[in-house]
């Protein structure tokens, strides 16, 4: 699926917005629909179990259950029932620094990370969760708290779509920050960057041990091979950095390629280690399979 969206443009009207958030949402609902609903309940488990109803004793019940209130009342053994506390709260991390507008084939990562957006929003909402956002650069651009409903919903992803960052570098631990101490309450945490930044292990860790924290990692094709050209100016677009390549060179497109299979592989390591559950995304790619294996997999652990 792709919606091929223009982000981030001043002149986009309301209008337009509205048909894009549209179309979004009629794509994002048939697919949490057949593909990802069910996947999405059995993959994160509630918060506990709630009182639901009574009925009368029947021989072999837990007399620990006995309801001792209703029992006087009626004269008669009752227990109570309980039933899974579904109700949870997702929340959509957001990097929206200017490496996430970077796309070289299908569609950029900002657009990717929108689509998955949306799935996974939808997925809540059947689920009859509430769904918040957080989008970040190296500051907190934008936070809408969690909260029910399609209107909500919907309110996210306009944001998302319309949002034009204040700044274009990353700080990831700013947000992990900003999360450990506004969101006290255990929920469920998507957070979808390419991780060009350092330092936040520490911070990944510290989530990670109160919340459902999962990675999401957007790539794109160029992130991990250069094409054999001619010479290349590459610009860093959070820095500005340029750097010319002379991807004419076996040689330089070679050892290109092995650095960056090197540096994901280290990635992958890392987050094992920290016992960290993630999702790796392509923006030449659907994501739909990558997704589903990851809620296989979350049925199976929990």
């Amino acid at each position: 699926m792709s919606l091929e969206v223009p982000l981030g443009k001043n002149e986009k009207s309301l209008k337009e917005l509205q048909h894009i958030i549209r179309r979004v949402e009629i794509r994002s609902k048939r697919m949490a629909s057949e593909l990802f609903s069910g996947e999405y309940h059995s993959s994160f488990k509630g918060k506990g179990i709630e009182f639901s109803n009574v009925r009368e004793y029947q021989y072999g019940d837990d007399v620990r259950a006995v309801d001792w209130n209703t029992s006087a009342r009626k004269n008669e053994l009752y227990v109570k029932l309980f039933t899974e506390e579904r109700e949870r709260s997702l929340l959509l991390v957001v990097d929206a620094s200017a490496s996430m507008l970077f796309g070289s084939q299908v569609r950029s990562k900002r657009e990717l990370v929108l689509e998955v957006s949306a799935v996974l929003g939808f997925s809540a909402l059947q689920n009859n969760d509430k769904v918040g956002l957080l989008v970040f650069t190296d500051q907190i651009e934008s936070y809408i708290p969690p909260r029910k409903g399609r209107h909500h919903l919907l309110m996210i992803l306009e944001q998302l779509l319309s949002l034009e960052p204040q700044s274009r570098t990353t700080n990831i631990n700013a947000a992990l920050s900003f999360i450990r101490y506004t969101r006290k309450r255990q929920e469920i945490i998507f957070l979808m960057t390419d991780l060009v930044d350092s330092e936040y292990e520490k911070g990944m860790k510290l989530l990670n041990n109160r919340h459902d924290f999962i990675l999401v990692h957007i790539s794109d094709p160029l992130d991990k091979a250069l094409p054999f050209s001619g010479l290349l100016d590459l610009e860093d677009p959070e820095t500005g950095f340029r750097l010319t390549v002379d991807a004419a060179s076996h040689r330089v497109v070679g050892r290109y390629r092995e650095e960056q299979l090197r540096l994901h592989d280290e990635l992958r390591q890392r987050l094992r280690r920290m016992r960290i559950d993630s999702i790796f995304l392509d923006t030449d790619r659907s994501f739909i399979g990558d997704l589903n294996s990851f809620f296989r997999y979350r049925e199976r652990k929990e």
